[in-house]
């Protein structure tokens, strides 16, 4: 499990904007697979007993989610407003109805190398004939990158950087989020490689189960955290923590990664607003949440194989971690390593570009990286493997996608059979 802060505005648009139908009220089984995109997310925690109209299991919309995490309001601001001025408030009062504590803080704006970069990529790819989000290759990227931070430090600075560390500190520090107000924080639950690789390849009614496996594993870690990291604070100087309702989350259930690889793995989006048992509006105490990362993250790993065991008969087994000093991951016996590499590109293209920045440094500055450099040079890694998000397919298409793919790896549709049957012994 992964966390992330979330900012307000429209930090949480990649979520809505992925949803195949972000109107609907509900999502049969074959509207999910016919359904281009993601289906809706579903609100969660214990935290919704304090807001009246919003239940756990209900599906989140676009304007829910402007209202509680753009803007720090009652998912259902809008109907709350509405209802108000029919009544004969006032347009404040209207506001004030739908508010949870005080409103989000004032935050600065993205530092201008992001936007200059997007310009001059699109500028590329058009001047090639391209689309406009073609993938650049790596060192074409990554010579982009160095112009534009060049020319961005000559206008801050002045003068001209004054050799490629003062210039790869600027573009380090440029490349950065900028310190803003949290709107929330987004929990990434994602099972092991071979999870989703069984998943994608199995029946219709084992994926299913492998699905509500990692659904039952997310829920029991967010029960967790609700008793044992979500809290307030209330005072100044020496401010008390104290209890809250619960936490108040938006649950976005995801089947692949950017590149089109399968990747079952959950958004929990947890608001930053929560009601303490004083009947307060406050914040979450972030510092005790990221504190339990870690926890949650083993958590989440244990339960989800206790609940694939249970429901398949799967065994799990230690292998070795990708690439050096990677810890151990547990993943399901009989699954293929080559097909779990296979499905893994994202990684092994940041494993490759990350040789390659190690190697230059090196080459330009004849020494190893710092702790502070190291981190550099994997957030480069990271921009100059990011692809663009392909378009959305229904899962009917990606299923047999996957299987097709499967298929080639493994040399054969017997021999993927013939491993899904190994995985998961006598269960079909």
């Amino acid at each position: 499990m992964s966390l992330h802060k979330l900012t307000p505005g429209d930090g949480y648009t990649y979520l809505t904007r992925q949803v195949a139908a972000a109107d609907a009220t509900h999502v049969a089984l074959g509207d999910l697979y016919a359904g281009k995109g993601e289906s809706p997310g579903l609100w969660t925690g214990s935290g919704l007993s304090s807001l009246a109209g919003v239940d756990a299991g209900d599906p989140v919309s676009p304007a829910q989610m402007k209202a509680l995490f753009g803007e720090g309001r009652h998912p259902n601001a809008d109907t709350i407003g509405a209802a108000m001025i029919a009544s004969g408030g006032s347009g404040a009062e209207a506001l004030r109805a739908s508010k949870l504590g005080q409103a989000f803080g004032a935050y600065q704006d993205k530092p201008p190398l992001p936007l200059a970069l997007s310009q001059r990529f699109v500028a590329h790819n058009k001047g090639l004939g391209l689309v406009w989000n073609a993938k650049i290759p790596a060192d074409v990227r990554t010579q982009i990158r160095v112009e534009v931070g060049g020319q961005l430090f000559a206008d801050a600075h002045g003068r001209p950087p004054a050799d490629q560390r003062e210039l790869y500190g600027f573009i380090a520090s440029q490349s950065r989020r900028p310190t803003t107000a949290v709107a929330g924080y987004d929990l990434t639950f994602s099972p092991v490689k071979s999870v989703s690789s069984l998943w994608a390849i199995a029946s219709p009614d084992l994926a299913t189960l492998i699905r509500q496996a990692h659904a039952s594993a997310v829920a029991n870690t967010l029960g967790w955290l609700e008793r044992d990291a979500i809290f307030t604070r209330t005072g100044s100087g020496s401010p008390l923590t104290i209890e809250v309702t619960g936490l108040i989350g938006a649950a976005f259930t995801h089947r692949d990664a950017r590149s089109g690889d399968p990747d079952l793995h959950t958004h929990v989006v947890i608001s930053n607003k929560v009601q303490g048992l004083d009947g307060a509006w406050r914040s979450v105490y972030g510092r005790v949440l990221f504190k339990a990362n870690v926890a949650a993250s083993e958590r989440y790993n244990t339960r989800i194989e206790a609940e694939l065991i249970a429901a398949l008969g799967v065994r799990f087994e230690t292998r070795p971690g990708a690439g050096i000093g990677k810890r151990p991951v547990r993943e399901i016996v009989g699954v293929s390593a080559a097909l779990n590499a296979y499905w893994s590109s994202r990684g092994a293209d940041m494993a490759v570009r990350r040789g390659q920045l190690d190697s230059k440094f090196l080459l330009d500055h004849h020494r190893t990286p710092t702790a502070v450099e190291l981190q550099r040079l994997n957030e480069w890694s990271f921009l100059d493997t990011r692809a663009a998000k392909h378009s959305p397919r229904s899962y009917a298409d990606q299923r047999a996608s996957w299987r097709a793919q499967a298929a080639r790896v493994l040399g054969s549709g017997r021999a993927l059979e013939a491993m899904i049957t190994l995985a998961t012994g006598s269960c079909k």
